[in-house]
């Protein structure tokens, strides 16, 4: 594979083989990076004599991956993560493209102004290329189309307390007034897709911009006690009312973000199969983890929606696997914070767990940020987005994962 510098200067070629890449097979004619693809390993003999060579065989040669859902925190809570340290961690795993989330940050990206803010924040420190979401709250709609037009990717909004004050969630209103306000725009109108179910249909506005969910009960340091305080219907409920408005802007691109409670598949299936543009994505903390596995007191596995059951975790992976499912995409929701905020007990902070790990299936999850013209495959007219990816290595480190190829 060859691949062309900066082509504002002078060009020099840069060879990468091995006899092991994913290549993608040529389907257009976009200029790009990468200048061609060769289906055997050639060696250095056959360049010029200025060609910078690297054969990595027998690693893989992988496309960089994009992950489509990350938060960078900076500016304003910085210490939680920020662009240097976010996108060095992700160029370390081979992720080469990252689309950062609208909250966290202070500001957050629900105005011009906050998204200049972000955009000055992240300059000269990022490993990797990074695009942006704007957010949906209440109020800001006046906002999103100067946002389409300065360049965001797409937008996001919640249907429960955010846990940060200053993106508060958005009510079927709100959502009424996005929807027709982005319908014939070339984006994408993403959820958080947890809400408190209504008691009556009549106070529906009101608990969707609701205070956090009541106190649970049970033991406040048992999982379960947390997993029974976000049960599936949240996640149905708010899908349902998604789905209620989406004539509104039938052209619209819909999406369901990290999707948990399997419940929701059948939702989305039907109103898919019905003509409504609507996709879901998932994490790999669902596909990898599940409630039965999880000790009491161990706050890293928090989040929310939360991690289900082992048998919510096989329906996912079903479903991510049916090319006609509606999970399009696999994402990370790398979200961190300190460990205080976590509650994390000491013992937890930095110790490594080994042990049996799930295995690692890979899947064609597809790319909904409108940058598949760019990335995530290896053939000529794309960006030259690279990972070198050591199988063995990754095996001898993490304790045992299984790689199925």
């Amino acid at each position: 594979m060859a691949v062309a510098t900066n082509p504002a200067e002078e060009p020099v070629v840069v060879v990468l083989a091995s006899t092991r890449t994913v290549i993608t097979l040529p389907d257009d004619s976009l200029t790009g990076k990468i200048v061609s693809v060769i289906l055997q390993v050639l060696p250095q003999s056959a360049f010029p004599t200025d060609t910078v060579y690297h054969d990595y065989s027998p690693k893989l040669l992988l496309p960089g991956l994009v992950d489509a859902h990350v938060h960078l925190n900076e500016p304003g809570r910085t210490e939680w993560e920020g662009f240097n340290t976010g996108t060095k961690a992700a160029a370390s795993g081979g992720v080469t493209t990252v689309i950062d989330m609208p909250l966290n940050a202070i500001p957050p990206t629900t105005t011009l102004w906050g998204f200049k803010e972000k955009l000055a924040a992240s300059r000269g420190q990022c490993w990797v290329d990074v695009g942006f979401y704007g957010g949906v709250v209440p109020g800001n709609a006046d906002e999103l189309l100067p946002l389409v037009e300065a360049g965001v990717r797409g937008f996001k909004g919640f249907l429960i307390d955010s846990g940060v004050e200053e993106f508060p969630a958005v009510s079927a209103k709100d959502i009424e007034l996005a929807m027709t306000t982005l319908k014939d725009t070339p984006t994408t109108l993403m959820f958080h897709a947890e809400m408190i179910p209504p008691i009556a249909a009549s106070v529906g506005d009101a608990v969707s911009q609701s205070e956090p969910p009541a106190q649970p009960t049970g033991e406040l340091n048992s999982y379960d006690t947390f997993l029974e305080s976000r049960p599936p219907v949240f996640e149905t409920c708010a899908v349902s009312e998604i789905l209620s408005m989406a004539h509104l802007a039938p052209q619209l691109h819909l999406h369901i973000v990290h999707l948990s409670a399997t419940e929701c598949i059948p939702m989305l299936r039907n109103a898919r199969k019905s003509g409504i543009n609507i996709t879901a994505e998932t994490c790999f903390h669902y596909l990898g983890l599940a409630s039965d596995d999880i000790a009491d007191g161990d706050t890293r596995h928090k989040c929310c929606p939360p991690i289900r059951t082992q048998t919510n975790q096989d329906r996912l992976w079903d479903e991510v696997a049916d090319a006609d499912g509606c999970i399009r995409t696999i994402v990370s929701d790398h979200s961190p914070c300190t460990p205080e905020l976590k509650l994390l007990p000491p013992h937890l902070q930095t110790v490594y767990q080994d042990g049996p790990r799930p295995p690692i299936r890979s899947f064609d999850s597809g790319i909904d940020v409108g940058l598949a013209h760019r990335k995530g495959g290896l053939r000529a007219g794309l960006d030259a987005d690279i990972c070198v990816f050591d199988d063995e290595e990754v095996d001898a480190a993490c304790g045992g994962y299984e790689v199925e190829e």
